[in-house]
């Protein structure tokens, strides 16, 4: 019997892959992304303390619009990189969760680089 490849286990098997490379330090966290069928998710952690330091996301209040589409993911990279940049974080290490540097992940990236974040 054929069996269908269950595409988020393949993409967490990729991402813990990436993540025993990269790791989060207070002078330099990790912007990881989390994306959904109709959200978009982004946090900067740092994992030496285990603590999440911003926060951003299209489920938010004041957030208007689609969450599940390349606009709304670069507004969040645009809301995560003002946030970073008020607690004085310019450098971080980017996490994009196993999913391919393509559509809404490149969105938010390029997003947040054209705002003052860099990686």
């Amino acid at each position: 019997m054929i069996t269908k490849v269950d595409k988020n286990k393949v993409r967490k098997r990729r991402h813990a892959r990436v993540r025993r490379k990269i790791q989060g330090t207070p002078e330099r966290p990790r912007l990881n992304v989390f994306r959904s069928n109709k959200h978009i998710y982004a946090q900067i952690i740092d994992d030496v303390a285990g603590h999440t330091i911003v926060s951003a996301s299209t489920l938010e209040k004041g957030f208007e619009g689609p969450g599940s589409n390349k606009e709304a993911a670069a507004k969040v990279g645009e809301l995560i990189a003002k946030r970073a940049l008020e607690k004085n974080i310019t450098a971080v290490v980017f996490d994009r969760g196993g999913y391919l540097y393509h559509g809404r992940v490149k969105a938010l990236a390029e997003a947040a680089r054209e705002n003052g974040l860099q990686f």
